[in-house]
């Protein structure tokens, strides 16, 4: 009835999106509480639970998306471009004001509150994209459009960078579905896979025998094309980028990237071992998810969770609980429900005959495919540990209230048809 009546009573919103929203929340709310609460404290409820916390920024989510759902579909379209400047601003800000936590200079506190404008630039950057490709444009304009929406981009991932908070950087990979939706070439893919192999190759080894690689690559394509001036100019270009990439690459991860974070990605790829530290980390999530076997352990008997074997079993490590609990069923509810409320978002901007609006679907369904992706490949080994919440289940106001506003504008975009 309340949502009726922010829409005027004239229109609907889309039930399925907002039960996958819903359901999430309560999942995530469940774990929270399960794996820290202690029958032993002598207030329950007390601000010091985290699980009494998060159910304060749920409070505050559902004010936000009715606040959302009140104002006018066009404003947001409008805004666009102040909101994501807005983004950057505040991200600088955090620059020279932010404190540091958990290694990441990301955070502004305000007393005993901090709030992480990065999780808000995310869909700041989906409204701006969104805006500039649904925009008419000349031929001039065209031809500098990909350049213009790689830049809208690359500024917050550079700031994010400067704050030493990679995790929140990556996440801005998944604009990749928005761009394929535009019409970026399928080279891309390719490009970007040769990329990542060519990376993670020279950390397993050094830059000699990456360079080396590349090397022997291109004196095979040169034999093969050289009767090909074009060939054999395109390949020279492509090898000098790849030396470069090389150079940047090993600069990049031993002067950006912070100790524990290349540590993580050194026991991923199996460079070197830390049983008591990063390997330790991963083999606890490990444990602790493999322990739950189909039915879990039941609801408030996770034992890796609760005895605190798990680290960030609030936040980043947030499924252990889930696998530990409720076991592979559980956990495979959970994953249906992220990728219901994903094929959601992208049947439903679809349908949309405003492009902006098609545009901000697909920005927003990678974004929560991205971090939904990343979590639980983190936590299972398969992917390094970058520090990426889960979306909705993770404890944390700031990312909570970041994914309700992409939500709920989302949903009032597409009740505007």
């Amino acid at each position: 009835m309340i949502i009726e009546a922010t829409l005027g009573g004239s229109n609907r919103v889309d039930i399925p999106l907002m039960l996958y929203y819903f359901a999430l929340l309560f999942f995530g709310w469940l774990t929270i509480f399960s794996t820290s609460f202690n029958p032993e404290a002598a207030d329950i409820f007390s601000l010091s639970n985290a699980y009494t916390r998060q159910l304060i920024f749920i409070g505050t989510s559902f004010i936000i998306a009715i606040l959302i759902l009140l104002m006018k579909g066009q404003y947001y379209s409008f805004l666009a471009y102040p909101i994501y400047l807005f983004c950057l601003f505040s991200m600088i800000l955090v620059l020279f004001f932010g404190t540091e936590i958990s290694g990441a200079h990301a955070w502004i506190k305000f007393g005993n509150f901090s709030i992480q404008p990065a999780e808000f630039c995310k869909f700041g950057a989906t409204l701006a994209l969104a805006k500039f490709f649904s925009e008419g444009k000349t031929s001039q304009q065209k031809r500098n459009m990909w350049m213009t929406a790689f830049a809208l981009v690359f500024v917050p991932v550079l700031i994010i960078l400067l704050q030493k908070d990679t995790g929140s950087a990556l996440v801005f990979l998944s604009f990749i579905f928005l761009f394929y939706r535009i019409g970026l070439t399928g080279w891309i893919l390719v490009v970007s896979f040769a990329a990542v192999s060519l990376f993670l190759f020279t950390l397993f080894f050094n830059e000699i025998y990456a360079i080396a690689l590349v090397t022997a690559i291109f004196i095979g394509f040169w034999i093969l094309n050289r009767r090909s001036k074009k060939k054999l100019i395109r390949n020279a270009i492509v090898y000098g980028l790849a030396i470069i990439f090389i150079a940047v690459a090993n600069v990049g991860y031993n002067n950006i990237l912070q100790p524990h974070q290349k540590m993580r990605i050194d026991t991923l790829i199996g460079k070197v071992k830390d049983p008591q530290g990063a390997d330790f980390n991963l083999n606890q999530s490990k444990i602790a998810i493999g322990s739950g076997g189909l039915i879990g352990k039941g609801y408030r008997n996770g034992t890796q969770t609760k005895l605190n074997f798990v680290p960030e079993q609030h936040t980043d490590f947030i499924f252990c609980g889930i696998g530990e609990e409720w076991g592979f069923f559980g956990s495979l509810a959970v994953c249906l429900l992220y990728m219901g409320l994903v094929l959601r978002i992208f049947q439903l901007s679809e349908r949309q005959r405003d492009p902006f609006v098609t545009y901000y679907g697909y920005g927003i369904a990678g974004i929560i495919f991205f971090h939904f992706f990343i979590n639980i490949g983190m936590t299972i080994g398969l992917l390094p540990i970058i520090g990426i919440p889960l979306p909705l289940i993770s404890y944390g106001g700031s990312s909570l209230w970041a994914f309700t506003i992409m939500i709920f504008i989302f949903i009032k975009l597409d009740n505007r048809g």
